[in-house]
């Protein structure tokens, strides 16, 4: 996904894993409101509907480019 941020594409890696907006955000180490714009412009970007929908389609977009949902294990773990 040329078109996409970096970032974009972690947070679809991760809905694809079927991860909420808060393990999300505790993963990436951002705030809820930051995970809901991605998933915002993401869906806009993708001409989907919204979130449910994106997370539907999340699995298949990234098997078609090429980066699964396993591929987002090296996303840094927050430190608590």
């Amino acid at each position: 996904f040329p078109h996409l941020t970096e970032r974009q594409r972690d947070v679809l890696r991760l809905l694809a894993e079927g991860r909420s907006t808060r393990e999300i955000a505790r993963r990436l180490v951002v705030a809820e409101s930051t995970v809901k714009t991605h998933v915002a412009r993401l869906a806009a970007r993708l001409d989907l509907a919204g979130r449910a929908e994106l997370q539907r389609s999340a699995a298949g977009l990234l098997e078609r480019a090429g980066g699964g949902p396993s591929s987002a294990t090296w996303v840094r773990r927050r430190v608590v």
